[in-house]
């Protein structure tokens, strides 16, 4: 089953690139609930994802240096966007992409 929960018709912007960490990510949590049969978690990580998506493109440099919860992941070149219950990554330059995805309780330092 791995790998084949990420849904195709996934929120996507022509602006902003999805790196193969942050798809590895989307695909473990699409694969997580898949397995647990929640689809309205499935729901609401692609509602998410669609927000910080309209956020990022309205906004790019509005984002956190890092998680609230997580100051020592400030990473030069790297901001912080929270929507709904996900911590999403990304990056300006040297073009705008989605770097990474993370629930809210997960233990982030160690899924880097």
């Amino acid at each position: 089953m791995q790998g084949k929960a990420y849904p195709q018709n996934r929120p996507h912007s022509p602006l902003i690139d999805v790196t193969r960490r942050a798809v590895a990510h989307l695909t473990a949590l699409f694969d997580h609930y898949d397995v647990k049969e929640r689809p309205e978690a499935m729901r609401n990580l692609m509602e998410a994802m669609r927000e910080a998506w309209a956020e990022i493109e309205r906004d790019p440099l509005g984002g956190l240096a890092a998680p609230r919860p997580y100051p020592e992941l400030a990473a030069p070149g790297t901001l912080w966007r929270h929507s709904r219950s996900y911590w999403v990554a990304y990056r300006r330059a040297p073009r705008l992409a989605i770097t990474g995805v993370f629930y809210d309780e997960a233990d982030i330092p160690k899924r880097l």
